[in-house]
């Protein structure tokens, strides 16, 4: 495959017929999969989130009322829940996953709870995460998982291993236990041919969470990727840090999988920085993060033959650069060593479009009894409000569907 830095704005070589290009526009494509009712209350809940001071009350109004095991959970079920989850059981997500996998799409299963601290917790999880490999096994379009780290250990020990922080002995039996919790599901994964995405953590965690998924990756990544780590792109460090993991692979013998994000803690990153006293470690502004993040996209194409690409974005510009990449590096729609994905319930008009040019694209898909999902559910509301243009560009293809159905 040609090694070149392909610079914006500079003409791409002559593109093959054959390369088929996605209309993010196309809402019929997009929505063929809701039906009217779920249309409509798609808009009541991005209608909704549109307005910031609503969003916040809202979620103030859940926390408190599961708090006070308030009889909430029909309302929820029934609204944003059904938008956003595939279901609280895993039969039930499967369902969800089989609906969309009519049209080509995959889904990453991800038992969607999050906020644990004990241990008896954190070790009832791993048979869960295991039911879940082996049952996506079976499945014909759900060959991912995904999982997060503070779902298997303490939020504090990471902090201090982190920091460099001398641990007890209690403590570092407690991080062998969790690493080893890791290894049985990445294991369980690796035998099954399901592939593991480590969803990224804030910052100050960091280093606990790349340094046990690359030993992940450096056990199952032999010849094919299993495991996959998370690179924020709003973080002033993460291309480089890319660039250090491909090394890092090269020199070890191992594939990397480069799962690229912008991220979803700038608002407590900047507040911590700020009160901590240390330097900020998101980008100054919006065009410096998708700067970083198509030029993530650029370096792992490039190195396609070492490198599984995952793009996880919303961003319609990104997967636009990513599919011209594509094109003029001669690797083809249905490569499978790069993969487009979108939360559920969310920006469906990349997602199935993508799809239906031929791309792989798989739909992160959270499930769980509603009571544990609630911290996903109220951070997915705002984040929505909080990232500019997403709320309104998500109304703006469900009206316009409507009116098409209509006519």
């Amino acid at each position: 495959m040609p090694r070149f830095r392909l610079r914006r704005g500079q003409p791409l070589p002559h593109l093959n017929s054959y390369f088929m290009s996605a209309n993010f526009n196309d809402t019929e494509t997009a929505f063929k999969y809701r039906t009217n009712d779920e249309l409509k209350r798609a808009h009541f809940l991005f209608s909704f989130m549109a307005s910031p001071p609503l969003t916040q009350v809202a979620t103030k109004g859940i926390n408190l009322a599961m708090s006070l095991h308030l009889p909430i959970k029909w309302v929820l079920k029934n609204t944003i829940f059904k938008q956003f989850c595939g279901g609280e059981t895993l039969p039930e997500a499967a369902a969800s996953a089989a609906e969309i996998g009519k049209y080509n799409v995959d889904t990453i299963l991800d038992y969607g709870v999050e906020g644990k601290e004990l241990e008896g917790e954190f070790d009832r999880s791993v048979p869960e995460y295991i039911k879940a490999v082996k049952y996506a096994a079976t499945q014909q379009h759900t060959p991912f998982i995904s999982l997060k780290i503070t779902g298997f250990a303490r939020f504090e020990l990471m902090r201090k291993i982190s920091a460099a922080e001398e641990l007890d002995t209690y403590e570092e039996a407690e991080w062998k236990r969790a690493t080893k919790r890791i290894e049985d599901i990445c294991r369980a994964a690796a035998e099954n041919n399901i592939r593991v995405s480590i969803d990224a953590e804030e910052t100050w965690i960091h280093k606990p969470c790349n340094d046990l998924t690359d030993h992940m990756m450096e056990l199952f990544n032999i010849g094919k990727v299993i495991v996959f780590n998370t690179f924020q792109m709003y973080c002033t460090y993460s291309l480089p840090f890319i660039k250090q993991s491909y090394e890092r692979a090269v020199g070890k013998g191992y594939l990397l999988g480069a799962k690229l994000v912008r991220g979803a803690y700038m608002e407590k990153e900047r507040e911590r920085a700020r009160e901590m006293g240390y330097p900020d470690p998101i980008q100054p502004d919006k065009k410096s993060t998708d700067r970083d993040y198509d030029d993530g996209i650029q370096f792992c194409l490039q190195h396609i033959d070492q490198v599984v690409l995952f793009i996880g974005t919303h961003n319609e510009q990104s997967c636009q650069y990513a599919t011209d990449l594509m094109k003029s590096y001669g690797i083809a729609n249905n490569d499978d060593r790069v993969i487009f994905s979108q939360l559920y319930g969310m920006s469906d008009h990349i997602t199935f479009n993508l799809a239906s040019s031929g791309y792989h694209v798989a739909k992160y898909m959270p499930y769980g009894p509603i009571k544990d999902v609630v911290p996903y559910l109220t951070r997915r509301a705002q984040e929505n409000t909080s990232v500019a243009g997403q709320t309104n560009r998500e109304l703006t293809l469900i009206k316009a569907e409507m009116k098409r159905r209509k006519l």
